[in-house]
């Protein structure tokens, strides 16, 4: 005779998907998806019922699903739950159970209750519940004090199907569903602003993957290497996310040759644009990312976007375009990419900039620097030598 095998339950909650009205089931359905692809060796079931998604798997592997749920886009918070009866002893008991758990874990002796009554056919409206709540709570802990605008933890019970009872929430990243907003193809350097674009995009629904140009002997294998550690860290919250190497070495040893030394960030610029759009175009994707941010550097005034964009048959996204160094550390940091980007092994861009770039560059002359670089076999030479990487 088999053995049952005991369930957890996370309670989770979206937020802006719940806008979208008519749409809504399918980006429901793909957050469900989502959620389930970050776990395919786990038994998990992800249901849906009244706007609520629930996770129920095995006790063993909580540690493993709460990881894959704070790194789910589309998810605003979650919280381990248990489901009842709708019935006040049954919902009384497991709020008991709940506080005397929080009370154990030393989170405070302040408390509150609040109550959601969705199912409107239950008896008993929701203030009244909280209070029944309250009032068996502070009998059974009397050091419990009542505190509604301050309180150390909460007790939460919805009303629906069933009544579920819940404490502390974890937040998630919020935002869409990852590829409910398409396919992009993010430029990663080894730098601190890309990773920070591809996470933004990402919270936006857009599935990724990245190319990463690498240029031996003058880049070092360090310098790749941290680009992989930087795609780790992104790679949990982006279902399928791949990191493309490519080696643009002789590109680069053609710019040098034939090109003006103040044009080389541009020139190797649009080749990257060039390279990144062949692969969008293999690999279905209907856009680039970018990590640009307007005046940062020479190569991110208008004129010089305006060149190297022109480069790119797709649309071309930076979402740091409008923020400042401070504001992307900051959100680096919170990522938790930043020190991994600070790491002291330069990428190809920093390696080749001049002494005195163009800043407001010509669009026509430089098309027709370009051109003299009769560069596009080389780039089709550089892109037969990708190495894809799964993250």
């Amino acid at each position: 005779m088999s053995v049952p095998v005991e369930e957890g339950l996370f309670l989770v909650k979206y937020g802006e998907i719940a806008l979208k009205k008519g749409n809504r089931g399918a980006f429901v359905r793909r957050l469900r998806q989502s959620i389930a692809a970050k776990m395919p060796d786990l038994q998990v079931r992800v249901t849906e019922v009244w706007h609520r998604l629930y996770v129920r798997f095995r006790l063993e592997d909580e540690a493993r699903v709460r990881t894959a749920l704070e790194k789910t886009y589309g998810i605003v918070a979650f919280c381990r739950a248990v489901a009842v009866d709708k019935d006040m002893v049954a919902v009384t008991a497991a709020a008991v159970a709940l506080a005397e758990g929080l009370i154990r874990e030393g989170r405070g002796m302040r408390f509150k209750a609040e109550v959601r009554r969705a199912d409107k056919d239950f008896p008993i409206h929701s203030h009244e519940i909280a209070c029944r709540i309250g009032e068996e709570l502070l009998n059974r802990f009397p050091q419990l004090k009542v505190d509604v605008h301050d309180p150390q933890w909460t007790v939460r019970v919805e009303i629906r199907e069933k009544a579920y009872v819940y404490g502390p929430e974890t937040r998630g990243p919020s935002g869409l569903p990852s590829g409910s907003s398409g396919m992009g193809i993010l430029l990663l350097s080894g730098g601190i602003d890309s990773p920070v674009a591809g996470y933004r995009m990402g919270m936006r629904g857009l599935a990724l993957e990245a190319v990463y140009f690498h240029s031996p002997p003058f880049t070092t294998e360090k310098a790749r290497e941290k680009v992989v550690l930087l795609s780790r860290i992104l790679g949990p919250y982006i279902t399928g996310f791949k990191l493309h190497v490519v080696p643009l070495t002789a590109a680069l040893a053609r710019i040098k040759e034939r090109g003006k030394e103040e044009e080389t960030t541009l020139l190797m610029r649009a080749c990257m644009m060039r390279i990144a759009t062949m692969i969008a175009q293999r690999r279905g994707g209907q856009c680039l990312v970018t990590g640009e941010s307007l005046g940062q550097v020479a190569s991110q005034t208008v004129e010089s976007m305006r060149f190297t964009e022109s480069f790119a048959d797709l649309p071309v996204f930076r979402p740091l375009i409008g923020m400042n160094k401070e504001e992307i550390v900051e959100e680096a940091r919170r990522l938790g990419t930043f020190e991994t980007s600070n790491l002291p092994y330069a990428d190809c861009c920093s390696l080749f900039s001049p002494p005195h770039p163009l800043i407001h560059p010509h669009f026509d002359s430089m098309r027709l620097s370009y051109e003299e670089l009769e560069v596009e076999p080389i780039l089709l030479e550089c892109l037969g030598k990708m190495e894809s990487l799964a993250i």
